[in-house]
């Protein structure tokens, strides 16, 4: 059976979830410290690329959301990175995290392969145009970048990093079979059968 591609958008955004929930059981074993202490990658820290991520999401979800609902771009988008870090406490980026996931799974079920090429417009001083397509292509890659650079920080830890390609493949559905019981999330349910 042929899947739309707006249902692999939408699968991507489960995966999305699913990879952020699986990497905050592994970091969320941190204490304050050591998600704090410099690391060697993009950002210095972990709790920096944690809030990296959260951020952008905020931006991007903002934007894709707004266009949807039919609603002007946001005035002011750089309100979303006004503090590198607007969070400090593990819980709080957890929680926040779980919220615009949660977002972004809500919009990307409500698309179909014909409403991919709308415009979404970000007016950032020289405003940006792309497709829906384009940008949750866009999210979707950034998001997997910084994860993989969490995934590589949690390597000089004493945690052991998590598996993070185990979403897609059908006869791995017992390896994420735990993750998806705490998500309330079913294989029917993502996949539709």
């Amino acid at each position: 059976m042929t899947q739309p591609l707006s249902h692999h958008l939408l699968t991507m955004a489960y995966q999305n979830a699913w990879a952020n929930h699986r990497l905050a059981k592994a970091w969320g074993q941190l204490n304050a410290i050591e998600l704090a202490a410099p690391r060697v990658s993009f950002f210095p820290s972990l709790r920096a690329t944690l809030n990296h991520i959260l951020t952008c999401d905020w931006f991007y979800v903002d934007a894709l959301e707004r266009e949807l609902r039919g609603d002007d771009p946001h005035p002011e988008c750089t309100v979303f990175f006004r503090q590198d870090e607007p969070f400090t406490l593990g819980e709080d980026l957890k929680r926040e995290q779980a919220l615009v996931d949660r977002r972004l799974i809500a919009y990307c079920e409500q698309m179909r392969d014909a409403d991919l090429v709308k415009i979404v417009t970000i007016a950032r001083n020289t405003p940006q145009h792309d497709s829906r397509l384009r940008l949750l292509s866009h999210l979707f890659e950034h998001q997997i970048h910084h994860r993989g650079q969490v995934h590589a920080m949690l390597s000089g830890t004493t945690v052991k990093p998590p598996q993070l390609d185990e979403f897609f493949c059908a006869g791995e559905s017992g390896l994420r079979a735990e993750d998806f019981a705490e998500l309330g999330w079913t294989e029917a349910l993502i996949w539709g059968h």
